[in-house]
């Protein structure tokens, strides 16, 4: 009766994994940016630029969110800007590690994070009620896109 109760609930696990929601996260691609507008009730504006889309989220708690996709459909960049900071673990997907081990480092301005390891560019700032960042993969960006464009 356990073993059978055992491989029940890893059988349940598994689909309880499969059926959970594909993010546009930093690296994602561009099919499971309705994903994320579902499942943070957001609005979504699609801003068609020569090189690349932006998707623009807007959450009900004023945070907005913008999703980078270069042609082949690959996130490249995000961004985010508003009086809460988003779960930024969804956001930055694999890159949030990063993240977060800067974080344990000493750094001097507990305002503004920054982690820039050649592969990838995250800057968080923020205080009460006034969060953004920015997340970059170089080599995801489109020819002729800069990172100073990833606002």
């Amino acid at each position: 009766m356990r073993l059978a109760s055992g491989c029940c609930l890893t059988f349940l696990s598994g689909l309880l994994v499969l059926s959970s929601p594909a993010w546009a996260a930093l690296g994602g691609v561009r099919d499971s940016v309705e994903a994320d507008t579902l499942a943070l009730r957001a609005v979504r504006h699609v801003e068609v630029r020569n090189l690349y889309q932006v998707h623009q989220l807007e959450l009900s708690s004023g945070v907005m969110i913008r999703e980078y996709v270069a042609p082949n459909g690959s996130v490249f960049g995000v961004t985010w800007k508003g009086p809460f900071k988003p779960n930024l673990n969804q956001i930055l997907g694999n890159y949030f590690a990063r993240l977060v081990a800067a974080g344990l480092e000493p750094h001097p301005d507990h305002r503004f994070l920054q982690v820039s390891d050649g592969e990838v560019l995250i800057e968080s700032r923020g205080r009460m009620r006034a969060f953004s960042g920015r997340a970059v993969v170089a080599r995801l960006m489109p020819a002729g896109v800069s990172a100073n464009e990833i606002q």
